[in-house]
């Protein structure tokens, strides 16, 4: 098969492949809440930041599910539930970050913004590290890559492209609106707070129900 024709030729399987994407994504998660958080935080600049971040990534993600990396953490549990537990304490962790972020938020009326290299790289570590990725790896990505599809590379791009455009358009919207609504929040420093200490106590919470479910599963 034409390697240019890879696109047109399976127009459906992709189409597919996007709304199943956009679902995955769309849904509240880590990825999500470190972009609206930055951008709570750090205004637009920093949701952007953070947004690269995510979308680095995603690429690595992608990179990694195209050489076989999902399904070896689905043939080896211990490994996937190591890497669950690792996500869901760094989910925890960015949640905690929140917390104190927003109370220092409320302290301080000119903080200094972190660097957004600083952002970027916690975006790319807090993709890396979310459950929800490593659940696409071993559930979904494989669906999609067949050898009658076409050369391997060719269709990790093609999806990859999928996923980096579905993240910008989700978690840009995100970036966005967190603009806004610090804008908003701009003029009372309590609902600042209050707003960032409840995105990081969700995280929290979400890090320990994750680390929870992953102790169960590995039967500890």
């Amino acid at each position: 098969m034409d390697w240019l024709s890879f696109p047109l030729a399976h127009t459906a399987h992709l189409w597919l492949f996007f709304l199943l994407v956009f679902g995955i994504i769309a849904l509240p998660g880590l990825d999500m809440a470190f972009v609206l958080g930055s951008s709570l935080v750090d205004g637009l600049k920093g949701g952007l930041a953070a947004l690269t971040g995510v979308v680095a990534g995603g690429v690595v993600h992608t990179a990694m599910a195209s050489l076989g990396v999902g399904l070896a953490l689905q043939a080896l549990p211990q490994l996937f539930n190591a890497m669950l537990i690792a996500g869901a304490l760094y989910l925890a962790w960015i949640g905690w970050q929140l917390v104190r972020g927003a109370a220092a938020l409320g302290e301080v009326s000119a903080q200094a913004s972190r660097p957004l290299a600083a952002t970027f790289r916690r975006g790319l570590l807090t993709c890396l590290l979310n459950p929800k990725a490593y659940l696409f790896m071993v559930a979904v990505f494989p669906q999609f890559v067949h050898p009658a599809y076409g050369p391997l590379a060719v269709q990790a791009v093609a999806l990859g492209a999928i996923i980096a455009a579905t993240q910008i358009g989700v978690y840009g919207a995100v970036a966005l609106g967190g603009v806004r609504v610090k804008a908003w929040l701009r003029g009372s420093g309590r609902a600042q707070v209050l707003a960032g200490q409840s995105l990081g106590w969700l995280l929290v919470v979400g890090g320990v129900w994750t680390l929870w479910q992953g102790w169960q599963t590995a039967g500890v």
